[in-house]
């Protein structure tokens, strides 16, 4: 495994070191808001120590990111395959217009989280927070699952207002048993998740509880609210007239 000291070292240096490594296994210590950190990789395994900056792992592709701290803004912005493992919390825009791969953030992220997550094919994106979401979680959603398990809230869900706003693909899974802190969209309707619906979010759970040290079937045993569009197409009828 290659170190890489990144203390003081300005983002380009950074990320040409990162892409110019021969060995597949990078460590990067000492992270002080580099950004564009794995932009565009594949191929190699990063552990960071520290605060990575914005767009970590943008237009990731098959490589895996595992951070021991928090991270900023936009988190796997429009990544394609691999997966990010956050020992912490995410800011805005965490999993923006996901094409792919995985996200797990042990702690919460901030608003707008999987905006235009899309899908296509076996490409299904996933983004599981352990604690809580920020407003607009799932906005203009087209595909791939958001699974928000509250860890951290207690008598009320583990998300902002807005949920779901456009939404019109994929999956929200929401752990609680509060009412919804707002009205979903017209095309938006929630149930109780079934057996059924629990299997199929049990793989993502899973891989969660073996990051973060925790019990996925302790955490299936919750209540989850799923929020599904309600047609295929909900936008239809703004575009026709008959």
């Amino acid at each position: 495994m290659t170190e890489i000291r990144a203390a003081d070292m300005p983002f380009r240096q950074l990320n040409q070191q990162i892409h110019d490594c021969p060995e597949a296994d990078i460590h990067l210590t000492d992270v002080m808001g580099q950004r564009y950190i794995g932009s565009g990789l594949s191929g190699k395994r990063l552990w960071i120590d520290g605060i990575p900056g914005n767009d970590l792992g943008a237009y990731a592709d098959d490589c895996r990111i595992e951070v021991f701290g928090n991270a900023q803004d936009a988190t796997g912005d429009t990544m394609n395959a691999g997966e990010i493992i956050v020992h912490g919390s995410c800011g805005d825009a965490t999993g923006y217009a996901m094409r792919g791969g995985l996200i797990l953030v042990e702690g919460n992220v901030g608003y707008r989280a999987g905006i235009h997550m899309k899908a296509y094919q076996e490409q299904v994106p996933v983004l599981v927070v352990g604690g809580e979401a920020g407003s607009f979680l799932g906005e203009y959603q087209a595909g791939g699952y958001l699974v928000v398990l509250g860890l951290s809230t207690i008598g009320r869900a583990p998300v902002g207002r807005f949920c779901a706003a456009g939404m019109h693909g994929g999956k929200i899974f929401l752990r609680t048993e509060a009412e919804l802190p707002f009205d979903l969209p017209g095309q938006v309707s929630a149930h109780r998740a079934d057996a059924a619906e629990l299997e199929e979010i049990r793989p993502f759970v899973e891989k969660y509880a073996l990051a973060f040290g925790r019990n996925a079937d302790e955490l299936l045993r919750g209540v989850f609210q799923v929020l599904v569009p309600d047609t295929a197409n909900p936008y239809k009828r703004l575009y026709v007239t008959n």
